[in-house]
């Protein structure tokens, strides 16, 4: 019988058991299966478990790889689809009471490229209704595997609660204010925004088709990187030594962070310090207006996919999903044009940092996991997306890494930024700083 502990091993430890013949892709399954029957009750991670689809996945993988037919790092290894991803043959919600029985007739293109992969499917994991940061109560929350009282975050919450837990090695989500980062910070996982555009959304139904973006969740940084590699059939492994590497820490004046999220933050700055990098305070202009920008760029667009529903299924909605909606048809098209300029402009700002360094950082959340996730339109929603917000905007690639704990013991995030198209790069400065924070890193199980 397979040994619980693997759930928590790094998928190159996976695939080097497949391939010595200790392990089978249909034992790791069946592991991961009997964690999510017992854990999702809890954790509220999956919406829908694809139980037997799995396993004939897993089998297929466990022919090819005995045959010599080797896909590559993850084939047979068990991961997880948010359920705004498109699936043959299986239901596809979007966390709505508008989509509850839809059953696409294609897979994403995401999709298609994992399966082409070799990896195993456990099924579709929880997501705010639509993206949009609220759960419609007809599928709830999604937990923290640190805490069940907590949120592990929207709108991703659902997959990256499903990884912290061990449930599945990696999975998918989407993030277009933060919704990848904000669940990894809270997590304790590596979440990467990937620069705008790497990922093809075929098939992903959108929030908002200027500021999506698709990317991986997982335990850490080299494990990201493979799911990301899976979802694009392009390499991202990069290595990168500390020494000499020029970080500089993003200043947003007025906004502060909560002690606990300083502490560990600054505990990371001098871990980069004392492991050769230089580090510096750097400010960036016009940051101030970013989340007033996202919200005319992302509602207008959010009202014109939704169209075809408010009108006459306003009622299956969740009340605010609806009111936030609503409020997309009210912005003038004057500032949504201007918005769009905005992004430009400060797309512009970040280059100019980036030409003197490699990389910027950040806390990814003034806070530690709450007990709910906060709406994001309202006052505390803007407060939890104001470091996250701006990358989408800019569609530079942005990665939120485990840097350590707060006093009661949940995961804290740090955001890493570097220029477009270096997401190797990002992933490999990723890989170096959890190297760095080892000693505080628990990426394993949660509680």
């Amino acid at each position: 019988m397979a040994d619980p502990d693997l759930l928590f091993s790094s998928i190159s430890q996976i695939g080097a058991l497949y391939r010595s013949a200790q392990l089978s892709p249909v034992e790791l399954t069946r592991l991961c299966l009997e964690r999510v029957e017992a854990l999702n009750p809890v954790l509220n991670a999956f919406i829908t478990v694809t139980a037997d689809e799995a396993l004939r996945q897993a089998t297929q993988a466990e022919r090819e790889l005995r045959s010599g037919h080797d896909r590559g790092p993850l084939h047979g290894v068990p991961i997880a689809l948010k359920d705004l991803i498109d699936t043959a043959g299986i239901r596809t919600t979007c966390a709505s009471r508008i989509l509850k029985d839809h059953v696409p007739q294609r897979d994403a293109a995401i999709v298609r490229r994992l399966k082409a992969a070799g990896a195993v499917s456990l099924g579709k994991t929880n997501c705010s209704e639509f993206a949009m940061g609220v759960a419609h109560p007809d599928y709830g929350q999604s937990n923290n595997p640190w805490d069940p009282a907590r949120t592990s975050g929207a709108s991703s919450g659902g997959s990256a609660a499903a990884v912290a837990a061990g449930l599945c090695f990696a999975a998918v989500g989407t993030d277009t204010g933060g919704s990848i980062r904000i669940p990894a910070s809270y997590c304790g996982l590596a979440g990467l925004k990937p620069t705008y555009g790497l990922v093809e959304l075929e098939g992903v139904f959108p929030l908002s088709w200027s500021l999506d973006h698709a990317g991986p969740l997982a335990r850490t940084s080299a494990d990201a990187a493979l799911l990301l590699e899976g979802m694009t059939g392009k390499s991202f492994g990069q290595h990168v030594d500390l020494r000499g590497v020029r970080f500089g820490v993003i200043q947003r004046g007025g906004l502060s962070v909560e002690p606990e999220v300083a502490t560990v933050f600054e505990s990371a700055c001098e871990a980069l310090r004392a492991a050769g990098a230089e580090v510096q305070e750097v400010d960036i202009e016009g940051l101030e207006q970013a989340d007033a920008a996202l919200f005319s760029v992302l509602l207008p667009e959010a009202a014109a996919i939704h169209a075809q529903w408010i009108g006459h299924r306003a009622e299956d909605y969740a009340p605010m999903t609806r009111q936030q909606i609503e409020m997309g048809f009210s912005i003038p098209a004057v500032t949504h044009v201007r918005a769009q300029q905005f992004r430009r402009w400060l797309t512009g700002q970040f280059l100019n940092a980036l030409n003197s360094l490699d990389a910027l950082i950040s806390p990814t959340v003034a806070w530690v996991a709450p007990s709910e996730d906060p709406v994001f339109t309202g006052d505390a929603g803007a407060v939890e997306g104001n470091r996250t917000v701006p990358h989408n905007l800019t569609g530079l690639p942005a990665l939120s890494v485990n840097a350590g704990f707060g006093e009661g013991g949940l995961p804290v995030g740090l955001q890493i930024l570097t220029r477009p198209h270096s997401d190797a790069l990002c992933l490999g400065i990723g890989v170096a700083l959890e190297a760095v924070f080892r000693d505080c890193l628990y990426v394993g199980r949660g509680r």
